[in-house]
């Protein structure tokens, strides 16, 4: 019986989803890392990837670099390749997480089921899920953060433009995070919310 709860995680970007799902997980959750299933999944020698060179137009090009860079460098450029690759890349990321739910399920020994997926609201694909947590972060913090990852404020300007604002993740979540101060006091946070989420 598939009754374990299925919570996305999802914020802006370097709000602190990941550090959020860690927590999760020490409290023991299994969780899934949305990106990681698109980078397993997006290899030359896959049938998406394969299907994305091809509908990219990358015959020759896919060669001269690490493949997702080369991918990358094409679609930025261009909204309508970048919206082509995204129509490509959704379904068999949500395809990959129900798949590996149903197998999760069975196992009974998880507390939850937890995806970090940053543009859950954006592909509409919340409704998969029984519980949302949005992670906010001031902007200003985030950019910070960002910025110390080795990132250039144009690329913060560039991924947010491809996003909802955090404010109207929060608006559409049913908890939300605030991780503008220390690691244990975002921890203290999550502590809170597993048991809250535990009691439903």
């Amino acid at each position: 019986m598939l009754d374990l709860l299925k919570i996305a995680v999802t914020g802006g970007i370097a709000s602190g989803k990941s550090t959020v799902c860690q927590f999760l997980k020490e409290l023991g959750a299994y969780v899934v890392n949305a990106d990681a299933i698109v980078h397993a999944s997006l290899t030359p020698d896959t049938d998406l990837g394969r299907e994305v060179i091809r509908s990219l137009g990358l015959t020759d090009e896919w060669q001269r670099g690490p493949f997702r860079k080369v991918i990358a460098e094409k679609v930025f450029k261009d909204p309508n390749l970048l919206a082509l690759l995204e129509h490509l890349l959704h379904p068999v990321v949500l395809k990959k997480i129900e798949e590996l739910y149903r197998e999760v399920a069975k196992l009974e020994n998880y507390t939850f089921f937890v995806v970090e997926m940053p543009l859950l609201f954006e592909i509409q694909a919340e409704g998969f899920y029984d519980i949302v947590i949005a992670v906010l972060a001031d902007e200003s913090l985030a950019r910070e953060r960002f910025e110390k990852l080795g990132y250039s404020k144009d690329e913060y300007e560039k991924r947010m433009e491809r996003q909802m604002s955090p404010s109207e993740k929060q608006a559409a979540a049913d908890y939300t995070l605030l991780n503008n101060g220390s690691l244990n006091e975002l921890k203290a946070q999550v502590i809170l919310l597993n048991k809250t989420l535990q009691e439903l």
